[in-house]
């Protein structure tokens, strides 16, 4: 199908500081991308970029767009929801939904109105009486009644407690998602959404550290669990990084044969969050 979005040499510079350092990148089609880094990592610099929000030099397409010189274009086919998100204060949640009928072609108010049904959310009440949970529901509601393209999600969750965070990405998935649209996520809760992801990017200091579809980490990446003088021996032999488990290390190794990893413990996939770590610099002893 394609590719939704490509950067070449995408960059950012904030004076002498490039928040986002010639990224080169592409998304494919009907994907659900985690896009990880830590803070100050240029992640919502380039997601603001993909969007038309800010200035940028390099070469961008977003779904046969350049953000900035045709985003009225491109924004009717893409929909964004960042942890700062805004809604209009004085309006009645019905009255929110009026609005977004009148001004996106592509808005169905009745699939949001159905989407509610399942909160505690009532159409009645004004937005600024909602809890921020609330108006997070809200927001998805408004976005998956858009027949789009692509979502971007910018820490949607940040805030939340984890049954509304577990909830928000369950209703994403089941309701939303299907292999015509495709979603980033920019999040520091890894764990709870490597379960639907189908490709990982690691930013650190605006560079890109990683770009592998989940499939081609599990080929990749290997983790060793060793314990006692097989955790020494694993560590004689160069790895990503390791962190410390119940007697002995959990190592995490690139390119490397399971076969010859096998007789010193327990192999598995790394978990992104493990994975990023190790990449970011973690414990290598």
């Amino acid at each position: 199908m394609g590719n939704i979005v490509e950067a070449r040499g995408l960059t950012r510079s904030f004076g002498d500081l490039k928040a986002v350092d010639h990224v080169d990148f592409a998304v494919p089609a009907g994907s659900v991308l985690g896009l990880i880094g830590p803070n100050g990592a240029g992640k919502t610099t380039l997601l603001r970029a993909l969007l038309g929000l800010t200035e940028y030099q390099g070469e961008l397409d977003v779904l046969g767009n350049r953000p900035r010189s045709q985003r009225a274009r491109l924004m009717e086919e893409v929909c964004f929801i960042a942890d700062t998100a805004v809604l209009p204060r004085w309006m009645t949640v019905s009255q929110l939904l009026d609005y977004a009928s009148g001004v996106h072609p592509r808005f169905d108010r009745s699939l949001a109105e159905d989407y509610l049904k399942d909160t505690d959310v009532r159409l009645k009440r004004r937005i600024r009486d909602l809890s921020k949970g609330m108006m997070v529901q809200v927001h998805l509601a408004l976005v998956m009644a858009i027949d789009a393209r692509l979502l971007i999600l910018d820490e949607p969750t940040l805030g939340l407690d984890i049954l509304f965070r577990k909830r928000f990405f369950e209703q994403l998935i089941s309701d939303y998602f299907d292999q015509e649209r495709t979603i980033i996520i920019s999040t520091h809760q890894v764990d709870e959404v490597q379960h639907i992801l189908t490709d990982v990017m690691f930013l650190n200091r605006g560079k890109l550290v990683l770009s592998r579809s989940m499939a081609e980490i599990e080929e990749q990446f290997v983790q060793l669990n060793a314990v006692g003088e097989a955790a020494v021996k694993a560590q004689s032999i160069p790895h990503l990084g390791s962190h410390s488990i119940l007697g002995g290390k959990a190592l995490i190794y690139e390119g490397i044969e399971r076969e010859s990893l096998a007789p010193l413990g327990e192999l598995r996939t790394p978990s992104v969050a493990d994975l990023f770590v190790a990449m970011m610099g973690g414990d290598k002893s």
